[in-house]
């Protein structure tokens, strides 16, 4: 087992955040989003339950610091040498007394970053306010600065291996879909139908094999199909139900999404209505697409498709999407708004999620859309016609 990519591409990760850190005048950096630092170093495992930072400065080289029994993950998934790889001991796990931040704020004095202006992740699911108070208080003589999403955007821009990485994501995401809709059937357990989507996430081609994808694969079946992410259940598929199935596939930690809906019966009118402006609009959002152009003017698309047909959609319709882990794949940086005026760079991916959540039932259909000069494509090519069951 080896890091996803050469040294020189993390490298080129590490020279950029370095830039943007002395433009915010930065000194040291602590990140505490999983994705993060698995995207500046390759680390990899299922260890963010616990603490675990990435502290990175201007002077000092990227070090890993989490769990004593996580250490070892660092030695297969990273090029990361032994002196950047510090674990804390097992008696700091879940203490009422000691925290392990203050373990991880002893070491950051030890390594003399006490009084330099630190920036930390404010806004992540991993570093709680606990952690980041027992950090201040142990380097009360540091600047603290909010970084933000700094680590965030610099990952908007995809390398040309991040694109390989995630066509292969995408390949695992349409055989998913597939597996759905050959299982799908009247008496199929949702449970059942979801184990067999699983394996085939997980078992992924030949070639490559499939990860865990950040968002759990979620199956949205008659009027739980009214909201966006309910949980499947073991009650079976039954007649003359629409069914939104949100899947994707996931490799080395990129995340692919695609959504699609099924029905088993004869459609009704409002569905067929509601699905031709659906797949309208994701043209028109996909002609709307490329370098350069605003996120808002891509809503914009999207929008007059809906108005000429009469209907609403109150949430976003998409967002980047790269690298995660659970519980979300997207990168929390743009999102596809009336307001958003953030301009999309070239070789941006983002998922497009066009969902329509009716009174006592509901349809999805999205795509996973590299951001090309000119234009923009979907990673996977998969119909988007409602797909019927006949019972």
């Amino acid at each position: 087992m080896a890091p996803p990519f050469t040294r020189i591409e993390y490298a080129d990760r590490l020279e950029r955040v370095r830039i943007a850190m002395q433009t915010r005048e930065i000194d040291v950096l602590i990140i505490g989003d999983p994705a993060n630092i698995n995207w500046l170093s390759g680390y990899d495992a299922w260890s963010f339950y616990t603490p675990q930072i990435m502290v990175v400065g201007l002077e000092l080289d990227p070090t890993w610091i989490g769990r004593e029994m996580d250490a070892g993950a660092a030695a297969f998934t990273t090029y990361l040498p032994a002196n950047q790889v510090v674990p804390f001991p097992e008696n700091y796990v879940q203490q009422k007394e000691i925290h392990p931040s203050q373990f991880m704020a002893e070491w950051m004095i030890s390594r003399k970053l006490n009084g330099q202006r630190i920036g930390y992740e404010s806004d992540v699911y991993y570093l709680t306010p606990m952690a980041v108070d027992h950090f201040k208080s142990g380097l009360f003589e540091s600047t603290w600065v909010d970084s933000g999403r700094l680590v965030n955007w610099l990952r908007l821009i995809k390398s040309p291996a991040e694109i390989v990485m995630l066509k292969q994501a995408a390949v695992i995401a349409g055989l998913s879909m597939e597996t759905a809709y050959n299982r799908l059937r009247p008496g199929v357990r949702q449970c059942d139908l979801m184990a067999d989507v699983v394996s085939t996430q997980i078992r992924g081609t030949p070639q490559f094999g499939g990860d865990q994808t950040a968002l759990h694969p979620l199956v949205l079946a008659g009027e739980s199909a009214s909201t966006a992410h309910p949980m499947w259940t073991d009650a079976p598929f039954k007649k003359d139900q629409t069914i939104a199935f949100e899947l994707g596939g996931c490799r080395k930690r990129y995340n692919a999404g695609l959504a699609r809906t099924a029905h088993i019966g004869e459609p009704q009118n409002t569905l067929i209505n509601t699905a031709k402006a659906v797949n309208e609009g994701m043209d028109q959002v996909l002609n709307s697409m490329k370098a350069g152009a605003l996120c808002c003017d891509v809503h914009a698309a999207w929008q007059a498709v809906l108005d000429e047909y009469g209907l609403e959609k109150k949430s976003r319709i998409g967002y980047s999407i790269g690298v995660g882990y659970s519980p979300d794949w997207g990168e929390h940086t743009i999102s596809f708004r009336s307001n958003d005026r953030t301009s999309l760079p070239e070789n941006a991916v983002v998922h497009i999620i066009l969902g329509m959540w009716m009174d006592a039932w509901g349809m999805e259909v999205s795509e996973t859309i590299h951001v090309r000069k000119n234009d923009a494509i979907c990673l996977t090519q998969f119909p988007r016609d409602i797909h019927v069951i006949n019972p």
